[in-house]
């Protein structure tokens, strides 16, 4: 009605304002002569900013519907420790304001200008999970349309609360939630909608992402929850915002140099173990092994025990481990060539099938006396039992040579002393070996462990 009265009076370079208040209308007759050159008066819109402190509505009885939607430029930050997300947003918010409406053919074809926001009545649309003062700049400026539609756009830096698991650090994947709601409009006076389709953000997301940092974003999805306070029933839209950690930088400065010094740890076995040089070479690398801990320990999170933590945690062990078992053995080898001790049945057994597990364990303890013909199965660096034996049997050989009453029990004492020797030299064989199936196993595992992680 109020558009054909101005069609019929036609007056030229004029606008309507129709500033309708609820159940009654009126019109506000701006000249726009000059319009295209002068711009707009300051106070041709003063009637409909004087009501910026109301929701803008014909009736207060019809919610008003709030369009939201968003860019994700940056991932600035992930603090473990406080679990929180850092990052930067282009909020877009698009509603109807009946109050603002006008002819752009009355007015030089003008169909859209610039506002101050704080002429204007804003939604107050907030994020759930904000965990800090917004400092979104003030005196931002939103575009009106000749039909009344409002458009605001604002930059923003959030910084939301996530719950993020870190288990799987550095090769983890982190779903954090941005809820956006009204802070006291209920659904009975706002609802919120979608601006763009959720996959058109996410897309366009991707596509301006200006860091190339340590995270990249995998995608954003959405959910319409109501959250109930009480009697009050708040509409919301909620964003799952998925990202991943790049794990490159993790894996050149920490499990590289780690498995480097696993794998030379794996090594040192082919020293031999009673020369004395394996066991200082061992400690040498516990020690760096410790400092390098010590270096890369703030690229670790500071919260939580991540898998990456329990492989350095195993890795030093089986270091510590490796390192015993080379002092064991040393100390065993010195014994063996001086006084050697009798063997257990039971690790006699053990060793018997070792050498050779088709072989049924003796039952009868005389048969320790015999030999029993063990293949010589050993890591390079330990000498034969035959190399060592003979730096205590020589005197001997020399003294029963040199001593014609000697009696076929010395003779029996000393080839039982020889065999016990055997024994003990097949005994360290056997646990070097298996610590060293133990390292390949363990490393092995370690880089499928890597490889799967890193393509999931």
């Amino acid at each position: 009605m109020e558009g054909s009265w101005f069609h019929k009076n036609r007056f030229p370079f004029f606008f309507v304002l129709s500033l309708l208040i609820q159940g009654k209308g009126s019109t506000f007759i701006i000249n726009c002569s000059g319009f295209g050159q002068h711009g707009v008066y300051p106070t041709v819109l003063d009637s409909a900013f004087d009501r910026k402190a109301f929701r803008p509505v014909t009736n207060f009885s019809i919610p008003t519907l709030v369009n939201i939607s968003f860019t994700m430029s940056a991932i600035l930050d992930v603090d473990e420790q406080l679990q929180l997300l850092s990052s930067f947003l282009w909020l877009e918010m698009v509603w109807d304001n009946p109050f603002i409406r006008w002819n752009p053919e009355e007015c030089e074809g003008i169909t859209k200008i610039s506002v101050a926001t704080k002429n204007l009545w804003l939604p107050d649309i907030f994020i759930v999970e904000f965990m800090d003062i917004d400092k979104t700049p003030k005196d931002l400026t939103a575009y009106v349309s000749n039909e009344g539609r409002i458009r605001y756009k604002k930059p923003m830096k959030v910084t939301s609360i996530c719950n993020l698991d870190i288990f799987y650090f550095p090769f983890d994947q982190q779903n954090c939630t941005l809820t956006f709601s009204s802070f006291l409009y209920t659904v009975e006076n706002m609802l919120l909608g979608m601006e763009k389709e959720v996959w058109e953000i996410a897309d366009t997301s991707r596509d301006i992402v200006q860091t190339h940092g340590e995270w990249e974003l995998l995608g954003i999805n959405k959910a319409t929850p109501k959250m109930s306070l009480g009697t009050s029933l708040y509409d919301q839209i909620m964003f799952y915002v998925a990202i991943r950690r790049r794990p490159r930088l993790y894996i050149i400065n920490l499990l590289v140099p780690s498995g480097f010094l696993i794998a030379i740890d794996a090594l040192s076995f082919y020293l031999p173990a009673e020369s004395g040089n394996r066991a200082p070479f061992k400690i040498t690398l516990l020690l760096g092994y410790n400092v390098f801990l010590l270096m890369m320990n703030d690229l670790l999170p500071t919260s939580g025990t991540p898998l990456i933590s329990v492989y350095f945690a195993l890795c030093l062990s089986l270091m510590v481990v490796s390192l015993l078992e080379t002092i064991f053995i040393t100390y065993l080898l010195h014994l063996a060539t001086t006084q050697p001790p009798p063997m257990p049945r039971w690790l006699h057994s053990l060793l018997l099938y070792w050498a050779n597990p088709r072989t049924c364990c003796p039952t009868a303890p005389q048969k320790i006396n015999k030999g029993i013909g063990l293949p010589p199965a050993h890591l390079p660096g330990v000498k034969e039992p035959v190399e060592l034996v003979r730096k205590v049997s020589g005197p001997r050989e020399a003294e029963l040579n040199g001593c014609p009453e000697s009696t076929r029990a010395q003779q029996e004492d000393e080839a039982q002393r020889q065999h016990l020797v055997n024994l003990w030299v097949q005994f360290s064989h056997m646990m070097d070996t298996l610590l060293f199936c133990l390292y390949l196993l363990f490393m092995a595992t370690s880089v499928v462990t890597v490889i799967v992680l890193w393509n999931i």
